[in-house]
């Protein structure tokens, strides 16, 4: 009864005030007016000693009506909402994941690669709303998951993404051309792709500015990331006899000017990602660049709760006027 209640007309409340008033009256004035009669004996009246005691009660009773009265004008009632949401403009998102070796250097923790999944993982956690695939490259590309509205295969295969899975190289032409041949058919309003690289395109037998030119003329916005500090960095350079990678330091190299020319021919937007914070801050200012339009309506349902109050404070008064003309008739 007492969960979401609020007051139509809560000015009334104020009215409260005049209860703890009226009792202090009552007790200044009560024996003022009450008449002295001397008498010789008192006897015959210690019967009715217990009754003119409780006198009082009768003013109480028609002070709690008096309360009861003025939450009544206040109009209580329960609150009940109920929310629909309705999705207006989904968007279809594909991430383009750079794979290859150098995704593995270490100047973020503990790698690249490890840093990437853990963010893009919250990422798609924050896009219960739109439908999101995965695109993965190396020397060469492939769809890792098809554009999927179910979020737990989306960051399954985050999770699965591993280094050597494909030929080593960095084709970015070909990451983001696949990516760009994922969302050719899409009917969503909004098509995005979030293409990450942590180095410059030498390999591949597409061109970057050809892919680029092919998202464009589908409406294709891409967000670009370079991934990797400014400096050097510890790269792999080669494995042991017992296979364990050989990490040397070594020169960041990032092909900027590649990545910041996709990004203005298709509106995007370029990021330098330099550390693990830095990634994270990033793909949460392009989770509030794209957002989904979301239709929500609310229901309201109200419960009157006045009218208990009001028969309440009747009873009271009732049981006050009894009381008055009959127990306490012989006293008033």
């Amino acid at each position: 009864m007492f969960a979401n209640l609020e007051f139509t007309n809560p000015e009334f409340l104020w009215m409260l005030l005049i209860i703890p008033v009226l009792m202090l009256w009552f007790f200044l004035t009560r024996k003022r007016d009450s008449a002295d009669l001397s008498m010789p004996s008192t006897t015959g009246f210690q019967k009715g000693n217990f009754w003119s005691k409780t006198k009082p009660v009768l003013y109480v009773l028609r002070l709690l009506a008096l309360a009861l009265l003025i939450v009544a004008l206040a109009r209580p009632r329960n609150v009940e909402v109920s929310k629909r949401t309705k999705t207006t403009r989904g968007i279809d998102i594909v991430m383009a994941i750079d794979v290859s070796a150098s995704m593995l250097a270490k100047d973020l923790k503990p790698n690249r690669l490890e840093a990437l999944k853990d963010v893009a993982t919250k990422f798609v956690q924050k896009r219960p709303n739109d439908r999101i695939g995965i695109v993965v490259y190396a020397g060469e590309s492939f769809t890792q998951t098809p554009i999927t509205s179910d979020k737990t295969i989306v960051q399954n295969t985050i999770r699965k993404i591993q280094w050597g899975q494909i030929e080593d190289g960095t084709a970015i032409g070909m990451g983001l051309g696949s990516a760009v041949n994922r969302l050719k058919d899409s009917k969503a309003k909004s098509k995005v792709i979030i293409l990450l690289t942590d180095g410059v395109n030498n390999t591949g037998f597409v061109d970057p500015k050809t892919a680029t030119e092919l998202a464009k003329q589908i409406g294709i916005k891409v967000y670009t990331i370079g991934l990797g500090t400014n400096g050097t960095a510890m790269f792999p350079v080669a494995k042991d006899l017992n296979g364990k990678l050989i990490f040397r330091n070594a020169p960041v190299e990032i092909d900027e000017d590649l990545l910041k020319y996709i990004a203005s021919e298709t509106e995007g937007q370029y990021f330098r990602a330099t550390g693990n914070k830095k990634l994270e801050s990033i793909y949460n200012q392009i989770d509030k660049l794209e957002k989904t339009e979301i239709e929500e309506l609310k229901y309201y349902n109200y419960q009157e709760r006045f009218r208990p109050l009001v028969f309440f404070a009747g009873f009271l008064v009732l049981i006050e006027m009894t009381l008055r003309f009959t127990v306490f008739r012989s006293f008033i």
